[in-house]
């Protein structure tokens, strides 16, 4: 490829040889002038039959860098940074040793793949569009491309696997710092257990969080959890959810107290239709309730969160499937809440006995308004606050 691309070289001096000729700056007789023409020409025809031939593998070796190396810039900065600590922590340290190669650096040979990089994207300029079929610009980049994936291509993986490592070791240690009241928690291995005093939402302000008490496993396995609009019901499933998420990822919880056996979350949350995929909501909740239930195949017992259980569907059919599914995921050896708008559905604490329990929110109305305390109350609500939410809104009801 360089005598292709020396040929071309030869070829564009020739051809500006020759157009200097023609314009009597250069002292060159017609016939030489000839020859350097043809030189260019001949040139220009091998080399374009040599783009032609490889035109497949150069475009495929490119489009593959390119969708792969993004942000190159940043990896490599963080692989600078990481090649300067020294960890005194075995896992830290067991991680920055991965990231050790013979010869060059991680981050500099990330680096010259960013150089590379930025040759690749100026194959766009018009310049270089011009001098393509001459000078081979791109397939010079792209031999350049293969023998760097030779050479460092295999360790990527590890590099990358190791800063991801150590990102999310970062992320939770910063959580940690942030929030110094929050206690780490207790894993036992008797479960399913999941066992918290005062939990909240890290996510929402200290003075305004309401935490609450929340005890599954053993005998109860399922808590029914009604109230009204806006009262905390879904916020009630984050609040386990993340707390659950974050314990068993070794980070600090926010709660007073938290006791868990390892579970495997499987949540139910803001399903959504799908205009695209002509899937409804009812239908992407059964979906996403059929891989809860294969969950629970798993090696750890599931925490379940289901947030309006079965709501896209007829009071008749969501109080049949609603207990067939609860009972199911309960004999499987699930724990988890349920909530729901449709008070029918709080007669499965009788059909289940003592595995299950009713729970509710409330709110009152003062001067008008509505006001939510948040604090969960042992069995089922006894009012709506729909009506007077439609009224508050301006609706005529």
């Amino acid at each position: 490829m360089w005598a292709l691309t020396a040929l071309g070289v030869s070829g564009v001096a020739a051809f500006l040889a020759a157009n200097a000729a023609s314009m009597g700056l250069l002292p060159i007789v017609p016939s030489s002038a000839s020859l350097l023409r043809d030189l260019f020409l001949a040139a220009l025809v091998i080399n374009a039959g040599y783009l032609y031939r490889t035109r497949k593998t150069t475009s495929a070796v490119v489009l593959a860098v390119e969708q792969a190396a993004h942000e190159l810039k940043l990896l490599s900065e963080t692989l600078v940074r990481l090649e300067r600590e020294q960890f005194h922590s075995p896992l830290l340290a067991l991680l920055r040793a991965s990231l050790e190669a013979a010869g060059d650096p991680p981050s500099r040979r990330m680096a010259r793949l960013e150089r590379i990089m930025g040759y690749v994207d100026s194959r766009d300029h018009l310049l270089v569009r011009v001098a393509e079929p001459l000078v081979l610009w791109t397939r010079h980049l792209a031999f350049a491309v293969e023998k760097w994936r030779r050479r460092s291509g295999k360790a990527v993986r590890c590099w990358l696997d190791a800063v991801g490592e150590i990102e999310a070791l970062c992320s939770l240690a910063s959580h940690g710092f942030e929030h110094p009241a929050d206690p780490f928690p207790e894993l036992t291995a008797e479960g399913p257990l999941l066992e918290a005093e005062g939990v909240g939402h890290p996510l929402i302000p200290e003075d305004r969080v309401v935490r609450n008490d929340v005890r599954l496993g053993g005998a109860l396995g399922v808590m029914i959890v009604s109230g009204s609009n806006m009262s905390g019901k879904s916020t009630l499933l984050r609040t386990l959810g993340v707390n659950a998420v974050l314990a068993q990822a070794g980070a600090p919880v926010r709660a007073r107290r938290l006791r868990l056996s390892p579970l495997a979350v499987g949540a139910s949350i803001r399903v959504m239709d799908s205009l695209q995929g002509g899937v409804s909501r009812f239908y992407a909740e059964i979906l996403r309730l059929r891989q809860i239930l294969d969950l629970t195949g798993g090696k750890a017992p599931v925490l379940f969160l289901i947030d309006e259980f079965l709501h896209g569907t007829n009071s008749h059919d969501r109080r049949i499937g609603a207990e067939a599914l609860v009972r199911g995921l309960v004999e499987r050896g699930a724990i988890g809440l349920i909530t729901t708008h449709d008070l029918a559905l709080a007669h499965i604490a009788e059909v289940l006995g003592e595995r299950a329990s009713n729970v509710h929110f409330e709110d009152h109305i003062e001067d008008g308004r509505i006001h939510f305390d948040y604090l969960l109350r042992p069995g089922v609500v006894r009012k709506s606050n729909a009506i007077e939410l439609m009224r508050s809104v301006g609706l005529e009801i």
